[in-house]
This record gives C-alpha cells, structure tokens and sequence, in this order.
C-alpha cells in the first residue's frame, strides 16, 4: 500500500521509507525537497493522492516557543485536512514519552497541541510517544556543557536506538488505528547522569559530568524522577545501549541536523 511519511528525509523516516520499502509497500518521503511543504500546504494533495497511511515524524526548524507552536498547529492542521479530503484511512504521529509532564517546556507544549489536533480530527490515528533516541545522547551532552563540565540531573532515562523507533512505526503504519496512544522505551533503564557519563567515557570524551538534582533537561528543571519514562504498559526496543555503541563506534560519523533534545524526528 501506499504510505506517506512526512518528514520522510530525516533520521526516523529515512529509516522508515526504506523499512516500509523492504516491506514490500510504496512509500513516499514527503518533504520540501520533494515539493511537499506541510506548513504552507503546498504539493500536499498530490502526495497524498491515492495514500492508505500518513506517517508524520517531522520536525520544527525552530525551536522558539511561538515558532514551535505555529509549525506543530499548523503542520497537524494541513496535514489532516488534506488526509481527510484524500480518504487517508490512517494517521500514525510520532511524539514523545512525558510530553504531558513537561509542559514548562514551549516545545513539548507545542507536542501537545499537535497530539491533540490529531484526536480532534476525523482521520482514525494512533500516537507513537517514544522516548528519547541513542542518537540524541551526544546532543544532550553539547546541550547541557557549562563551562566545561556536564551538569545533569539522575532522572530516569530509557531511551532506544532509532532503528527501533522505525520498526515500531513501521509495524504501526502496517495495521489497524488504534486512536490511542501507544509507548515505546528501550530495553534498559538508566539514571540520565550515569548513561551520558558512560557515553562520554566510552567514546574518548575527556569532559565530566556533574551530578545535579537541579540542573535542567531541554531547558527545564525537571521534578518528577520519571517523567522521561513510561508509567504504564509500554513497547521495548530490541537494541541494547552497549550493542548500539559499539555498533555506532564502528561506523564513520554522519552529519547531524540539531534537534531539541526529545525532538521526534
């Protein structure tokens, strides 16, 4: 079947395309490089034309509290509606674990409002909140450095490789809506300060981290211990931390596009 991904170019629909590929499914990677821009509307009809699924793992540009919330609204506004005029069967949405726990946060307020303008609207959905990706741990590290050194704060942490987020999307998109929410963590849980240290360590990074109940994470002190981790029944990952390190360490350094930590994309 046809299923469209927007954001189909970046680090989860990269992934995605060719898992969905290998599937044996036509699908389309949706993005402006392709004609299709989600905030002004533009080519969306003519992805969309014929598609059974819309997979949307996009991303803001930017991060400023009103920039965030405009693209987050008006992204899910123009994706939706074009769903709807194209009898999309199915709209799957990536978002984050704890996204309702922050909200002192603009950008997982911004989540939020995308979540529930995927509720509202007549398409049939499902959510996908995963936790925080592998591939995001070295972000988190240059995002928090203060002179030197890595304040952060020993909350729990949970978070999996990105390969992993793919497949459960993929595995999504391959069936019904469930117009719930559903949650993905890794298959191990740490303490954030220890797991960036041992990254840190593991990889030849001389700069320490410093353990701080009140440093902030993504720009926010967090209070509840648990808040980036699931409170119910979740999905697993397959991939262990030490397996995706090494694998990783293996590999040549790809370019990175900066992303808020958390950031689905």
């Amino acid at each position: 079947m046809k299923i469209v991904v927007i954001g189909g170019t970046g680090l989860i629909g990269s992934k995605l395309v060719r898992r969905l590929r290998a599937d044996g499914h036509d699908p389309l990677a949706a993005s402006p490089e392709v004609g299709v821009d989600i905030i002004t509307g533009k080519g969306l009809a003519e992805a969309l034309q014929g598609a059974r699924v819309v997979v949307d793992v996009s991303n803001a540009p930017d991060w400023g509290d009103a920039a965030v919330m405009d693209f987050f609204q008006t992204s899910a506004r123009n994706i939706l509606a074009a769903e709807a005029a194209a009898g999309v069967g199915h709209h799957v949405a990536l978002s984050v674990v704890g996204t309702d726990l922050l909200q002192g946060s603009g950008y997982f307020r911004a989540k939020l409002a995308q979540e529930e303008a995927v509720k509202a609207a007549a398409v049939p959905w499902t959510i996908l909140r995963a936790t925080q990706f592998f591939e995001f741990i070295g972000r988190i590290a240059n995002s928090s450095t203060k002179d030197g050194t890595v304040p952060l704060p020993p909350i729990f942490f949970q978070p999996e490789a990105a390969d992993d987020v793919a497949a459960t999307l993929a595995g999504i998109a391959e069936g019904a809506p469930v117009n719930g929410t559903v949650e993905l963590a890794g298959p191990e849980r740490f303490r954030l300060d220890e797991l960036v240290r041992r990254y840190l360590s593991e990889t030849g990074d001389p700069r320490q981290v410093v353990t701080d109940a009140r440093a902030p994470y993504s720009g926010l002190v967090v209070d509840d211990e648990r808040a980036l981790v699931p409170g119910g029944s979740y999905r697993a990952g397959a991939i262990r931390f030490a397996d995706w390190l090494s694998q990783t360490a293996a590999k040549p350094a790809a370019p990175s596009q900066p992303q808020p930590d958390g950031a689905s994309a």
